[in-house]
């Protein structure tokens, strides 16, 4: 669908009464996983969630209780994980789907975002850089709108090189979808960004949420009533949205968001660390930007 940017009004829908409205359309075989602070649906093929859907309320933003770094296997998914060992000679961070600081409200929440089944390989400069950045917009999203409801997750496909011996997958793209369903103002927006390091500020990388439908193939919110999910997916309007501590006006037109989206679709991951391993069992230290993570010296 096209991508509106400019003259448009917040939807005036009336919210619907609908549970887990979160939580995308399930595809054949697939499960979902419930736990107290968010929902997951597990791939054993790629080793991590498809996606993690969880609603986010203001309250919930306080953090009351710290992070435990305390990685664990996750109990609820019968084929079992990825564990330490997968990450442990990678040097790619464990990288949370749902963000430890928005499982803060509880001590059990808290134990649960460190589940193997909520992490994904990522890129260290990534994971602590533009990633965090759209964390904490999240949050600060939740408190200004009372409630929103994150779907998050890794792009898979087939062909992504893996780590460990689990062969976790390391996505080449992460999404976020994020939807504003409480009085006055109706929204939903989306992110999606390459997993390596950018030099693009993090507003470029938002997009409307049917663009991360099509890119992964997953239909979020199905929940929603037709009408409203087709307008409220199809729009993004960056001026509906704070940035930092106060509204900023945007004006790009249509043809430069569709750009964006186009160059974030093709775009390259920057150079990272060959995932090969030497002779000697160590990890190879040579830089490559191949796709597949892979020197000339480890294809």
């Amino acid at each position: 669908s096209s991508i509106q940017l400019l003259a448009q009004a917040p939807l005036n829908f009336t919210p619907a009464n609908i549970s887990y409205l979160e939580i995308p359309t399930l595809k054949n075989g697939e499960t979902v996983i419930k736990h107290k602070g968010y929902s997951l649906s597990y791939n054993e093929e790629y080793e991590q969630a498809n996606w993690v859907a969880y609603e986010l309320t203001a309250e919930e933003t306080q953090g009351k209780f710290k992070r435990t770094n305390k990685f664990i296997v996750d109990p609820m998914v019968s084929t079992g994980t990825a564990d330490n060992k997968d990450y442990l000679h990678s040097d790619l961070d464990r990288g949370h789907l749902a963000p430890a600081g928005d499982m803060g409200w509880s001590a059990l929440t808290m134990a649960e975002s460190f589940y193997y089944s909520n992490m994904s390989p990522q890129v260290p400069t990534f994971n602590r850089g533009i990633w965090e950045d759209g964390e904490k917009l999240v949050r600060s999203w939740a408190v200004k709108n009372k409630a929103v409801y994150v779907v998050v997750g890794p792009a898979l496909s087939k062909g992504l090189s893996t780590i460990g011996p689990n062969k976790v997958a390391i996505p080449k793209y992460y999404y976020k979808v994020i939807l504003d369903y409480t009085l006055p103002s109706i929204k939903g927006i989306a992110l999606l960004i390459p997993n390596g390091e950018l030099g693009k500020p993090l507003k470029s990388y938002f997009v409307s949420i049917d663009s991360v439908e099509k890119f992964t193939g997953i239909d979020f919110f199905p929940g929603l009533p037709d009408d409203q999910e087709k307008l409220i997916e199809s729009r993004v309007n960056l001026n509906e949205w704070t940035w930092g501590h106060s509204q900023t006006k945007v004006s790009q037109p249509e043809e430069k968001v569709n750009t964006i989206i186009k160059s974030t679709l093709n775009a390259e991951i920057s150079s990272v660390q060959c995932t090969g391993v030497t002779k000697k069992g160590a990890r190879c230290r040579k830089m490559t930007k191949n796709p597949n993570h892979r020197c000339s010296i480890h294809p």
